[in-house]
């Protein structure tokens, strides 16, 4: 393991962040003070546990420059997006106790109880495109639940983690109940052998899928994990066709293609309305402002590395290799891209979710064909409709295989009330936002009388 590991600004290229990973010794070290500190924590009653969640949100609230800065220089998303992030993190306590209590109740009768236990230490891998809200979103739950967390996020963008653990120092969490570990790959191996007893992960399909199989045999072990999707919009001849070209370019395109509910395909119909919204759309693409995350007037910053605008051009070059038609190159320079736009029609191209700013056109001849298309995916996280006809939607919605459906909203629109995730590689059946006080504790069942009776017997002489 080297010495230390930098953070990048995908914008600049300046060293942004320089620090030294966590090694194994040091990660059982967070886990056995997670450990240590979880009957203490666990036993608290909740209004102790809400009250500090809640002066942490009023700590979030009072750096929440600093959060924005730190998200912003790491990965490159625009000040002005990571501000809206910095927004949510503080609001997701208060979404999140009231799920807690809606969720997990304890409710007593004459003759049964139930209840709700937390599960114990929890390691919490956050990624790199919300690095402050994503991990933000298993870290509240879990702790208001009573378990204690281990948190490691991503290499990638590890500023706003630091201000995240001193909110919550600030805000009076016991020492031991939320414990930071930096690092990359091999830190997060550690943990994953450290003795932890649930796993919380929003990424990639490919890690999650690894961390699936590393605990098979373990159902010990809670797995929780959110992995993305390859997502259709379909539009369906809508009156408005610059309404329907802005949603299209909102939900391929915002935080420069890298969130997980971004339209990946564009599924139209044959014949002029689709070639009209496509020539809306690449006009928006003509005049799209793109730039540094501390320009004022700009839509996306870069995509979070080099390597990572290399390999969506490597991406756009084999899809031309395999006979799609480019309407709007990606057009690299450094980690920043163009908005892409390839027409894909009748072309087998790799079911596969790019985070970039780039979108696959695929032509149809009627609405059911579209609902194939866009069902044609081992993914299921998010999907959307545009069209002004109720009729339409209400046959689509049922038809549409994804946990998020949307109908006239960009694909990226997620309420906190709802849960968040979806079937097939989108994850394992776990979904959070709302639902995460499902997955944070487990519930406790039983019958009870205030006295001891002997049951009735039968047989005995």
């Amino acid at each position: 393991m080297s010495d230390t590991f930098k953070s990048i600004c995908p914008a600049t290229g300046d060293v942004v962040w320089e620090g030294a990973p966590a090694s194994a010794a040091q990660v059982q070290t967070a886990v056995a003070k997670a450990r240590a500190a979880f009957a203490d924590w666990s036993l608290r009653p909740f209004q102790f546990r809400a009250d500090i969640a809640l002066a942490y949100a009023e700590r979030v609230r009072e750096h929440s420059e600093a959060i924005a800065l730190a998200i912003s220089r790491d990965m490159g998303k625009p000040l002005w997006e990571a501000r809206t992030e910095a927004g949510a993190m503080a609001g997701k306590v208060a979404v999140s106790i009231k799920s807690y209590n809606e969720r997990t109740p304890t409710v007593i009768t004459d003759a049964t109880r139930l209840a709700h236990r937390p599960h114990g230490v929890m390691a919490v891998f956050g990624p790199f495109n919300f690095p402050g809200h994503l991990p933000n979103g298993h870290i509240i739950p879990s702790l208001l639940a009573g378990n204690t967390v281990v948190f490691k996020p991503s290499e990638l963008t590890p500023q706003v983690a630091d201000i995240m653990v001193q909110c919550w120092t600030e805000a009076g969490l016991p020492d031991g109940v939320l414990n930071l570990v930096q690092g990359a790959r091999e830190t997060g191996a550690a943990l994953l052998d450290a003795d932890i007893d649930g796993l919380l992960f929003t990424g990639s399909a490919k890690t999650g899928t690894f961390f699936h199989k590393h605990f098979a045999g373990r159902p010990e072990v809670l797995l929780a994990l959110e992995m993305g999707g390859n997502n259709p919009l379909i539009i369906q001849d809508p009156v408005d066709v610059d309404a329907a070209a802005d949603l299209a370019f909102m939900s391929g395109y915002i935080t420069a293609g890298q969130r997980c509910t971004c339209a990946r395909r564009l599924i139209l119909p044959e014949g002029a309305f689709g070639d009209a919204v496509i020539e809306v759309l690449l006009a928006k693409i003509s005049k799209v402002n793109i730039g540094r995350w501390d320009i004022d007037d700009i839509f996306m910053g870069p995509v979070v590395s080099v390597g990572a605008a290399e390999a969506a051009s490597a991406f756009e070059a084999e899809l031309l290799s395999k006979g799609a038609k480019s309407l709007s190159a990606l057009d690299r320079d450094g980690a920043f891209l163009r908005p892409g736009l390839i027409d894909v029609t009748g072309i087998s191209v790799p079911d596969e979710e790019l985070f970039a700013p780039f979108l696959q056109v695929i032509r149809v001849p009627n609405l059911d064909a579209a609902i194939t298309q866009a069902n044609a995916t081992r993914f299921g996280l998010a999907s959307g409709l545009i069209c002004d006809d109720g009729a339409v939607w209400d046959h689509a919605c049922p038809r549409l295989r994804a946990g998020i459906v949307n109908w006239n909203k960009p694909t990226t629109g997620a309420a906190s009330t709802l849960p968040f995730g979806g079937p097939g590689l989108s994850g394992n059946h776990r979904p959070a936002a709302y639902y995460a006080a499902d997955y944070c504790a487990w519930p406790q069942a039983g019958q009870i009388a205030d006295v001891a009776v002997g049951p009735p017997m039968r047989g005995m002489t």
